[in-house]
């Protein structure tokens, strides 16, 4: 597995597709995780998406960061079966005061490949 690049600034909507596209017509396998739902604290709204190709290249952003890894994760898994995922993510209140967020919250991101 190569390393690729990461790129993972708030773009519009259309930035994100248009990349996913690109890397989809050069052969790449390509996933798109999009957030479906939020509940409480999220960092980033529904309809936020994040586009990762099969070389690790990623644009986008689902959560800023710190549900990134999983979702990539779970894309590599998309790309290579087909099989589109529906992740659920969620942190209690408590655990959130621990690490410095004002309330806990839930994410879900829809994970599907480019065909």
């Amino acid at each position: 597995m190569s390393k690729g690049t990461i790129d993972l600034q708030v773009l519009d909507h259309d930035e994100v597709l248009e990349r996913a596209a690109a890397w989809h017509q050069s052969g790449k396998n390509v996933a798109i995780a999009t957030v479906v739902s939020t509940w409480g604290s999220s960092p980033r709204p529904v309809g936020s998406q994040l586009a990762i190709d099969e070389e690790g290249n990623m644009i986008g952003s689902v959560s800023g960061g710190c549900i990134e890894g999983a979702v990539v994760h779970e894309a590599r898994e998309v790309m290579s079966n087909g099989k589109p995922r529906l992740l659920d993510f969620g942190v209690s209140n408590e655990m959130a005061w621990e690490v410095g967020l004002a309330c806990g919250g839930k994410v879900e991101v829809w994970v599907e490949r480019i065909d």
